[in-house]
């Protein structure tokens, strides 16, 4: 995406505020922005690396709990217990990476799916630690400054937004980066990464860590807005959910997760007032998106402008032979 586009769509985030009807179309597009982090989260170990973790949501769980529960049991403010999460969440990444990542394919994504019921057991059942079914109340919420205070709607969607521009442009350098090209390369075969000398585990443990940081930073950040959260945080339909924009947007894209994220928030929100039977229309409607768009908006539109480029070329070729022949004439004449 060309700079001039990337501040045009920041600079409509700005003024979106002042442009919605009503503060809860504010709440809305904050929640999506937080999901979209998380999103890029899944983007770097599947889209990135080529390993598909189902456990995402189970992390994005573990960030949301350990920041709910060191608020309001321990007593902790909103932005230590906040770097807590991120901590928490990068410790059990790695744990998980470790033993998960030696297997292959399905069998890591079975692993995963394993790994993420876990979590909302745990969750379900730890009464001790996690209050159970009864959930989390009482969160704090991040403290302002001045005269910003981040318990109202439109001062926390600014920071959640603040969050999101600083996940985009550090995805933005990984993915430009020398460690970014060797998760590629992983994608693209493991032989063939490990024959080009890629340490193959470390760096599949760094992008699930990566990932699962990303995953914790946006559930420290939904806890901190709803301000109560329950094992169903955890449950694995927030995984697909988050599949579900990715591959809408567009799977190993720079701006897939975002506009995936964005664009399903919002249908949803618009079928609410069928209830029960949005799902009759969103199903199809996934699945024509899915259809006609096999790569995600975002991929679909680098396919549109990488043929375009393609059948430019040859006449830009032809113009230029043509200017070059006649330069040349010109310098044979002036001989």
């Amino acid at each position: 995406m060309k700079p001039g586009a990337k501040m045009a769509l920041l600079a409509l985030a700005i003024v979106f505020p002042a442009l919605a009807s009503n503060e809860y179309q504010v709440y809305v597009m904050a929640s999506a922005f937080v999901w979209a982090i998380a999103v890029y989260g899944l983007n770097i170990i599947t889209g990135y690396c080529g390993q598909l973790n189902l456990a995402h949501g189970g992390f994005f769980a573990i960030g949301a709990y350990t920041l709910g529960l060191l608020t309001s049991d321990a007593g902790w403010s909103f932005w230590p217990a906040f770097v807590a999460a991120l901590l928490v969440t990068a410790v059990l990444g790695f744990l998980v990476g470790v033993v998960s990542l030696r297997l292959k394919e399905h069998y890591f994504a079975i692993f995963t799916l394993c790994v993420g019921f876990i979590i909302y057991l745990l969750m379900d059942k730890w009464e001790e630690l996690t209050h159970g079914p009864v959930g989390v109340r009482d969160i704090a919420a991040p403290y302002g400054f001045g005269v910003v205070d981040f318990t109202e709607t439109t001062p926390f969607y600014y920071l959640v937004l603040a969050f999101l521009v600083f996940s985009i442009w550090f995805m933005g350098r990984l993915s430009r980066s020398l460690l970014g090209r060797t998760f590629i390369a992983i994608r693209n075969g493991d032989e063939l990464a490990q024959s080009l000398g890629i340490n193959l585990m470390r760096n599949k443990v760094l992008a699930f860590v990566l990932s699962t940081t990303y995953a914790g930073l946006a559930g420290a950040l939904y806890a901190g807005m709803v301000r109560f959260i329950g094992p169903e945080e955890a449950n694995i339909i927030h995984t697909f959910d988050m599949i579900t924009y990715l591959l809408v947007g567009g799977i190993g894209t720079l701006t897939g997760p975002l506009l995936g994220t964005i664009s399903i928030v919002w249908i949803t929100q618009s079928l609410q007032f069928l209830e029960e039977y949005r799902m009759i229309l969103f199903g199809p409607l996934l699945v024509v998106l899915v259809i006609f768009f096999p790569r995600g908006i975002t991929g679909q539109f680098l396919t549109w402008m990488h043929h375009k480029a393609q059948t430019l070329s040859p006449a830009k070729k032809e113009k230029a032979s043509k200017v070059q022949t006649a330069t040349s004439g010109e310098v044979k004449n002036n001989a």
